[in-house]
């Protein structure tokens, strides 16, 4: 018997069967690259930009008053009642406390003497404060002419602004320094008016009397009596001082105070308003002091003093021994190319960063500069616009396959 079948269909359908298994094939190695083909590692991405990069040290502070002065008893006596209390408005010359007398005991000539001395060296240090107010006017009255034709120059784009800036801080800094001086000038009269009090002591009858008055303006402080008693010789009686000549001191590290120099760019944060208050470094002290801290470890610090600059009256509601945090300007760059921080990590003996190439992501270093604020500067290794991996995981490899969110 014969088939009817032709006997070309039998080539064909061994054909067909061929391209089936192979069909089925090919789908089970697309599956199976699918399974194993690594997926692309979900990634936090930044940009590398051009902008400002700032090296900053910070560290807290509390504001305190230039010149406070505190008026005390020239000789033993009987203080009347305080009727000022802190806050209260003072004018030079105004009569703060008054001490009667009592009975007073003559003095032999060795105390003369002494008193006699007293006296002298106070008249002698008034007239060094006197010319030493003199000079600091003169300075100031220059630097205030060198502030205005130097503004004038910038106006007209013929000095750098920074040049007319630098002399508008010096015009206030010489303008406080006068200031200071013509306190220490009235400090050294009330000195003298003491001394001459006390040569007098001797002299006096039971019902003598003597006015303490106010060597400067200004405002009460701290009072340390109230009611009327008896007051001994050198005993602080009450403080005044003037709250628009305030300062900040801050307590750094010494390892960090050698890196400060007067005249650095200060912001000060936290002082209760968003606003950042502006100041530059007037002096670090040469003497550093030990501190133990929250954790038991004896640090090393040093007093750095920082002079409030700007209008004062953006911080005229600031009273002395007030918390600030001081932000020491070290360096800063105005146009650096700059990368976030969280991008750049340790490799071998320089900085990497993984550059976004496509889909994978490039192991590749750099040379960084400065750094801060969330930023480092880029010397060399990135260009402007490239993304880079931020916090990149420790199982990300040269090459590996991500995706930015």
């Amino acid at each position: 018997m014969t088939s009817d079948r032709p006997k070309h269909a039998r080539p064909q359908h061994a054909r067909l069967k061929r391209a089936r298994h192979l069909a089925a094939g090919l789908v089970v190695l697309v599956l199976l690259a699918v399974v194993l083909w690594p997926s692309a590692q979900l990634v936090d991405s930044g940009t590398a930009e051009r902008g400002e990069v700032r090296e900053t040290l910070e560290a807290e502070g509390r504001t305190r008053l230039r010149e406070r002065y505190v008026i005390a008893a020239p000789v033993g006596a009987s203080a009347r009642r305080m009727t000022l209390v802190p806050g209260d408005r003072v004018e030079a010359g105004q009569t703060l406390v008054v001490l009667d007398a009592g009975s007073a005991a003559p003095l032999d000539a060795r105390t003369r003497a002494a008193t006699e001395a007293w006296v002298a060296g106070a008249r002698a240090s008034l007239d060094a404060a006197r010319e030493d107010a003199a000079a600091a006017e003169a300075a100031a009255h220059q630097a205030s002419a060198e502030a205005a034709r130097l503004r004038v120059l910038a106006q007209d784009r013929l000095v750098a602004a920074e040049t007319a800036e630098r002399a508008e801080t010096a015009r206030q800094r010489s303008a406080r320094e006068a200031a200071s001086a013509r306190h220490r000038q009235a400090t050294a009269e009330h000195q003298m008016h003491a001394a001459e009090a006390m040569l007098a002591r001797g002299q006096l009858d039971g019902d003598a009397e003597f006015e303490l008055v106010a060597p400067v303006d200004g405002v009460v402080l701290r009072r340390h009596y109230e009611s009327a008693r008896p007051v001994q010789a050198g005993e602080p009686l009450i403080e005044i001082g003037d709250p628009a000549a305030l300062e900040v001191e801050v307590d750094v590290l010494s390892a960090d105070a050698v890196r400060l120099r007067e005249g650095m760019r200060v912001e000060l944060l936290r002082w209760g308003e968003d606003a950042a208050l502006t100041g530059t470094v007037r002096r670090v002290e040469p003497g550093g002091f030990t501190r133990t801290s929250a954790l038991g470890v004896e640090e090393q610090r040093a007093w750095v003093i920082v002079e409030l600059t700007g209008d004062p009256q953006t911080w005229q509601h600031l009273g002395e021994a007030y918390r600030v945090n001081a932000r020491f300007v070290l360096r800063e760059r105005e146009d650096a190319l700059r990368a976030p921080a969280s991008a750049v990590l340790r490799a071998g003996d320089g900085a990497a960063v993984f550059l976004i190439d496509g889909r994978r992501a490039r192991l590749t270093p750099v040379t960084i500069g400065l750094q801060g604020g969330g930023w480092v500067e880029i010397l060399d290794g990135l260009q402007a616009s490239d993304r880079v991996v931020v916090h990149p995981d420790n199982a990300l490899d040269d090459g590996d396959r991500v995706r930015p969110r």
